[in-house]
């Protein structure tokens, strides 16, 4: 391995170590202390009472009816774009299933894209409709974070807080600063940011040329900030307009990783006893690291028939280390934005972003849907371990019955049954086949990295398949919903029997979650539940495809 490339790692996970401690910091006082008086003035201002405590039954309808009207509203600005200002391009409004697609795409925290967005949408659509939703799906996954952690952390609790005022401080104190004053950076490395049409250019063959511009430094700092991903232009992060420079390369990675960091960090700072989320630290920290010293060594290595590195789909600003330190960091996060091409990525490259998606996306993972899917884990691990040795199943000091096992089972494995049937109906039908650019286990990993990207709200895409057809719209954007619902209903649910529960002393029959045995037991938990469940299509698509170019 090349010393630039240990320099670069080492640089990178040094300095967002140290922002996410930084700033986990900051989250866990934020977080820690009551409401104020800026919270309490914008919610009163729209006639909501920031201090109503809500049970978690409360807090979930709040959650489903806001992000419901969310996607009736973005839905409805797409279709009607035509109608509104900032339209110096006059772009039409979209079809029903296109606009339903995108709506619950931003709205999940997905950001899937089967568009350009420089082509097909609005400033209108992308300011307010797009960039707005990207605040609020963070806010929405911190939400649920903060309601599990409470129910976990508190003594004997009904009341779980206030989803109006966590979602609003989120937003107001963590979100917009950070992502005010990432967008000014942008624009000093040179993203634009204007409401002017395109600029008219004369190429070297003095030709008339059109290039697109807008208001592009302010949705992409909350793209990044928000474990978001959706790109103003189609090519996302990989176009010399969202990412131009190797400074805005290197931080925008910082900022992939960033939030999802800190809310690890928050957690520890919030429980009684900080030991007890390292190993959850610990397990994330390893998983991601093997995806990126793996997903490395598959890129460099020589493809016997053209006896070069994989080079195609990287655009020749970046290094293969920076392309596959991306992709590691876009799929174990829920983020989703690319600076290289996914489909060009070696086969292995493949695996290890498709088994990132397939987890859950727990290895950090979403703005607060990362953390609170990992807690599911832990669960789980503590439910296996009390049967194994005959202890009772505890964490944090509540019990682990039958409830709460039951409901986390469904969360994580739901997503996963669904998403391979969905992808069988595709792979059956000649709907979901005449898409395919490729045939074979490439054909067949299109298919099936569309619906994990989906059902994991993670959005990035191969794009070989073509998925602004009907069939992909609907099936892909309902893959978003339950994705993203599958998940949250269950972590209330538990977060609600949980809550009330006395807590009990640690005694001899306590299994110990704050030791390296229990971050070893999670992290096979991890793999039995997440790559097992995928082994089979795993080995028909991406490990077929690595053993037919003989790349060893």
């Amino acid at each position: 391995m090349k010393i630039d490339v240990i320099i670069l790692w080492v640089v990178y996970f040094l300095i967002l170590s140290v922002a996410g401690i930084m700033l986990g910091k900051i989250m866990a006082h934020i977080f820690k202390e009551k409401g104020v008086a800026l919270e309490e003035k914008i919610l009163k201002l729209i006639g909501i009472d920031a201090f109503t405590a809500m049970n978690w039954k409360e807090y979930l309808l709040a959650v489903i009816v806001f992000n419901f009207v969310g996607l009736i509203l973005l839905q409805l600005i797409l279709m009607t774009q035509h109608w509104h200002p900032f339209n110096p391009e006059a772009r039409n409004g979209l079809s029903f299933w296109m606009a339903f697609n995108i709506a619950t795409s931003f709205v999940t925290n997905t950001n899937w894209q089967n568009y350009g967005g420089e082509s097909t949408l609005s400033y209108f659509s992308q300011m307010l409709g797009l960039t707005v939703q990207n605040f609020l799906s963070a806010s929405t996954g911190m939400a649920v974070l903060l309601v599990f952690i409470r129910s976990l952390v508190k003594k004997e609790i009904t009341f779980m807080g206030n989803f109006w005022s966590d979602l609003t401080r989120f937003t107001v104190r963590i979100l917009l600063p950070l992502s005010f004053v990432f967008a000014l950076f942008l624009i000093s490395q040179g993203v634009p940011q204007t409401l002017n049409g395109s600029v008219s250019v004369k190429t070297l063959e003095g030709k008339e040329l059109k290039v697109p511009v807008g208001p592009v430094a302010s949705q992409i700092a909350i793209k990044m900030n928000g474990s978001n991903g959706g790109g103003f232009f189609n090519a996302n992060a990989a176009h010399p307009f969202e990412n131009p420079t190797p400074v805005s390369n290197f931080f925008q990675l910082i900022t992939i990783l960033l939030l999802p960091v800190s809310c690890v960090f928050m957690l520890i700072f919030m429980l009684p006893r900080k030991q007890e989320g390292y190993p959850v630290l610990g397990v994330m920290t390893v998983l991601l690291l093997l995806g990126v010293v793996l997903s490395y060594w598959a890129q460099v290595q020589t493809i016997p028939i053209t006896h070069m590195s994989f080079r195609e789909g990287v655009d020749s600003r970046f290094s293969l280390s920076e392309c596959s330190l991306w992709s590691v960091a876009t799929t174990a996060v829920s983020n989703g934005s690319v600076n290289c091409m996914h489909s060009s990525l070696s086969p292995l490259a493949q695996l290890v972003a498709l088994f990132n998606m397939m987890t859950g996306e727990v290895i950090f993972g979403g703005v607060g849907a990362g953390l609170y899917g990992m807690l599911l884990y832990v669960l789980m691990t503590v439910f296996l371990a009390g049967l194994m040795v005959g202890r009772t199943p505890e964490y944090l000091g509540k019990k682990i019955e039958s409830k709460e096992v039951i409901w986390a089972s469904f969360a994580l494995l739901a997503p996963g049954l669904f998403n391979l049937l969905f992808s069988a109906w595709a792979l059956n039908f000649q709907l979901g086949l005449a898409s395919l650019s490729h045939s074979g286990s490439h054909g067949l990993s299109e298919v099936l990295y569309a619906f994990s990207s989906t059902f994991g709200n993670n959005g990035s895409a191969f794009a070989g398949l073509n998925a602004n057809t009907t069939f992909y719209n609907i099936t892909t954007g309902f893959a978003m919903l339950f994705g993203r619902f599958a998940v949250i209903v269950p972590v209330l649910i538990i977060a609600g029997s949980l809550g009330p529960k006395k807590k009990s002393p640690i005694g001899p029959g306590t299994l110990k979650t704050d030791t390296l045995l229990f971050g070893v037991l999670l992290f096979s938990v991890i793999l039995i539940l997440g790559a097992l469940t995928f082994f089979p299509v795993l080995v028909l698509g991406p490990v077929a495809e690595h053993l037919i170019l003989n790349i060893f």
